[in-house]
């Protein structure tokens, strides 16, 4: 008697699903349903991802962003990002600097688009001149309107690719961090901007071993400092 192999006898759990759920309705489907893990009497459809591709109007490619932004030697350029709370009704802007590490949350009145232009463009010109020169984020539809933000602030933004939150590596890492202060189902909206700016210095006074335990604070000063001399150092008709 010869014995199949066991890829001739396998069937993939879509095929088990897609049977059961086929049967008629009687006692049999009842019960083959109920050996199912999930045991629901209905199946819903499996679907894809949604595709954000194309979406945002004349976004610009982190596969164009200049090559010296990718060493993180250069000050001036940030990693966004948008945290959700609860039922995605409230959310904080993240901003976060490679070179440093420096973090800044941003207070939002909501996920939308216009939300991001108002704290975003607030937050980056906060910031002096010289460390505001490009953000990169991913593409969640509150950038939109990003074109609206680069006019504002002069900063450039580039978009990852989809599904790629490595790309954004600096920005991902602190999250963690931040979600220890604004945990996943909280009400984002009941925190004001002192109490963000308060949470943002915890962990911008917080030493790190890449930075050989300096603070991302401290490596920010040394930042800003070198930043500015290098433009005053300039000659007039680059700056």
């Amino acid at each position: 008697m010869d014995i199949p192999s066991f890829e001739d006898v396998y069937v993939c759990r879509e095929t088990i699903y897609s049977a059961v759920y086929a049967l008629p309705v009687g006692e049999l489907r009842k019960e083959l349903i109920r050996c199912l893990r999930q045991g629901k009497s209905t199946r819903r459809p499996r679907a894809g991802g949604v595709d954000r591709r194309n979406q945002i109007p004349e976004m610009v490619s982190i596969h164009v962003r200049p090559p010296e932004i990718e060493d993180r030697l250069m000050p001036g350029h940030w990693e966004g990002d948008l945290i959700k709370g609860k039922a995605n009704a409230s959310a904080v802007g993240t901003l976060n600097q490679r070179t440093s590490g420096y973090l800044m949350l941003i207070k939002l009145n909501d996920a939308t688009a216009t939300s991001a232009v108002e704290g975003f463009s607030a937050a980056l010109n906060r910031m002096p001149l010289a460390v505001r020169k490009s953000m990169t984020y991913d593409q969640g539809r509150e950038m939109t309107r990003h074109a609206e933000i680069t006019q504002k602030t002069g900063v450039a933004i580039y978009f990852c690719d989809p599904h790629s939150p490595w790309q954004r590596g600096s920005n991902e890492n602190i999250n963690g961090l931040i979600r220890q202060y604004l945990p996943k189902g909280t009400d984002l909206s009941v925190y004001s901007q002192e109490q963000l700016d308060a949470i943002a210095y915890e962990l911008n006074i917080r030493p790190r071993k890449r930075f050989n335990w300096k603070c991302p604070i401290e490596v920010m000063t040394e930042v800003m400092e070198k930043a500015m001399a290098m433009q005053h150092d300039a000659p007039a008709s680059i700056q």
